[in-house]
């Protein structure tokens, strides 16, 4: 008997029996949607969170300075002087000076935000690119011009519709002109890129009360982010001639780190998933066994008429990979509704992954292999005369 007709002796089996046949795959079916599910919702995670690093710039180094007392101190114009004279590692500088959590007011409205006060090279050290009107400027920040540049959320929360340029809110009580709003990055949301404020970091300082003690620095290109980590970290060491007094963070690590932690919860993830398909690939054994002994009268009058041990031993097993392959691809199914309805839910971003998919129907039929082989090796070996007595 060729393999064609083992696969319709298996059809014409499951659908004999369908609930038992269902209840067969019901392993199966779980262990492998959950397997999509996870991998699907964990990817989509991780390619927001990729994007979000992405949006604040993949070559972004940020320093904080927490100095030593003393004399020993370093400025922006000494920050912006170190880029100037290693341009061909460094892009870009901008203080940051934050204001969190100011009071924002234009006529009746009000929403609270956090601010950044910034040089006019924020723009390419950020990818902080406005949609409507301009940036901070040269001389809005060395005439401590009040200007800002909000984020869609405010606009949408301050403004309801009005064209917010050449218009005057107030920042903690002081007011600022709009000259630019910034392009949307994170569906104008609240809490998210598109909820915030820029200004110059000379007016920032003012309403904070504070001195710049962080620096965003863009390296020339990802190639050259260890190099000016490096180049940043020699200078500042000469200057407060101990290590402690700052730390210089890297974005590009951090992207590293996230990859690397999401790749150890999908990991994780899959293997809990597994052993569902494991489970599944149990009750397939168990219900198999049953099959055997109860067709033990039908494989001794197959093996009377001259059939061989291969011939029942690949009945079985072809029967064993069409159970768990049907359970697959209703898995499959299942797993891809499933994944987008609880993106839905929780309102995630959701990556079908064509490797899941792959892996998990691969690991279903090789379930119905393994878990299969035992079943069907008793079945070859029944004796005939033995299997023709069976009541």
């Amino acid at each position: 008997m060729n393999i064609k007709q083992s696969f319709i002796l298996a059809l014409k089996s499951l659908m004999g029996s369908k609930m038992r046949s269902f209840l067969t795959m019901l392993g199966i079916i779980i262990g492998v949607a959950a397997v999509i599910v996870l991998v699907s919702l964990v990817d989509g995670m991780k390619k927001d969170m990729v994007k979000t690093f992405e949006s604040m710039g993949t070559n972004l180094i940020t320093v904080s300075i927490r100095g030593r007392g003393g004399n020993r101190a370093v400025s922006a114009d000494d920050m912006q002087e170190l880029v100037f004279e290693n341009s061909e590692v460094l892009a870009a500088m901008s203080p940051a000076v934050t204001i969190g959590n100011a009071t924002i007011k234009y006529e009746s409205n009000n929403v609270t935000s956090g601010c950044i006060g910034v040089n006019e090279y924020y723009e390419k050290v950020k990818n902080s690119e406005v949609e409507f009107g301009r940036n901070i400027s040269y001389i809005d920040v060395e005439t401590r011009q009040r200007n800002c540049v909000i984020g869609t959320y405010i606009k949408k929360e301050l403004f309801d519709g009005e064209d917010p340029l050449g218009q005057t809110i107030k920042i903690n009580n002081m007011a600022f002109q709009v000259v630019g709003v910034l392009k949307e990055k994170q569906g104008g949301t609240e809490g998210g890129a598109d909820h915030t404020i820029i200004v110059p970091y000379t007016i920032a300082q003012k309403l904070a009360r504070m001195s710049v003690s962080s620096y965003n620095f863009s390296a020339a290109d990802k190639d050259q982010v260890d190099k000016a980590v490096e180049v940043i970290e020699d200078f500042l060491l000469g200057v407060f001639s101990n290590s402690r007094a700052y730390s210089v963070y890297n974005q590009a690590e951090s992207l590293k780190q996230v990859n690397e932690l999401t790749g150890t919860m999908t990991m994780v993830l899959v293997g809990v998933a597994g052993i569902s398909l494991l489970v599944g690939g149990i009750g397939i054994m168990n219900i198999m066994l049953v099959s055997v002994t109860e067709r033990t009268r039908e494989i001794g009058i197959r093996k009377s008429l001259g059939a061989r041990p291969w011939d029942i031993m690949s009945q079985f097993v072809v029967e064993a990979i069409t159970t768990s392959g049907i359970g697959g691809v209703m898995g499959i199914i299942l797993g891809i509704v499933a994944a987008y309805g609880v993106a839905m839910l929780v309102d995630m971003t959701v990556s079908i992954s064509a490797m899941a998919i792959i892996i998990a129907f691969s690991v279903s039929a090789l379930i119905g292999v393994t878990f299969g082989y035992f079943p069907a090796k008793k079945a070859a070996r029944l004796n005939p005369i033995d299997a023709l007595r069976y009541d």
